[in-house]
């Protein structure tokens, strides 16, 4: 069973604009996020493990896609369900979108329609197989659900900008990849200052007697 989303709250046509508007406009490098002309080492992939876990999401639940014209808007990139991945590309010339996510479960013919499609509720939705892959429309949107060992990837976008073979190009990322998607991991918390008005005995209230001088 597909659990309920705990991030996203937000309808994917209204998260972009709110994202550019709200927290600037970092992104990714085109499609996957990675530049080609960077010389940055990859991290290994025990880092890249620990990167993706401090968010929340499991390493084996990532996934990008290297559509034609579309950036990866990093400030998308969260935990979707429990320990899923979702994330948010996006066409400047176009304005469109497109929406992966990936969260453990299964569907089939049965739970198919009951999903509403990039999570639009109150919308109809309509399924049919097309290869390994459910194609699933509704309210304007489309989308390819893959059911893989344990979850489910869903890629989804407006159906007048984004076209079925873009959804489909979603996949595992490489390292190179996996390193442009993931914001680099928490520093370590430094040591807490030690107070030197506080008293080693006692409740530990500060100590504020006067001295000689004063």
């Amino acid at each position: 069973m597909i659990r309920p989303v705990r991030v996203l709250s937000l309808p994917v046509v209204l998260l972009i604009p709110v994202l550019l508007t709200g927290c600037g406009t970092e992104k990714a490098g085109a499609g996957t996020g990675v530049d080609s002309s960077a010389s940055v080492a990859v991290p290994s992939r025990a880092e890249l493990d620990a990167r993706a876990s401090a968010l929340g999401i499991a390493p084996e639940l990532v996934y990008v896609t290297k559509a034609p014209g579309f950036t990866l808007a990093q400030q998308s990139v969260g935990v979707y369900g429990d320990d899923g991945f979702s994330g948010v590309y996006w066409a400047k010339e176009t304005n469109a979108q497109i929406q992966l996510s990936v969260e453990r479960g299964t569907m089939t013919a049965r739970s198919c329609p009951k999903q509403p499609v990039g999570g639009m509720a109150g919308e109809r939705t309509v399924c049919e197989r097309d290869g390994d892959a459910w194609y699933r429309a509704g309210g304007g949107r489309h989308e390819y659900a893959l059911v893989e060992k344990g979850h489910v990837l869903k890629a989804s976008g407006d159906s007048t900008k984004v076209t079925r073979a873009v959804l489909l190009s979603a996949h595992r990322p490489s390292d190179a990849e996996l390193a442009a998607v993931l914001p680099p991991a928490p520093t370590t918390a430094t040591a807490p200052v030690e107070r030197g008005d506080l008293p080693s005995t006692g409740d530990g209230a500060p100590n504020n007697e006067v001295g000689t001088t004063g």
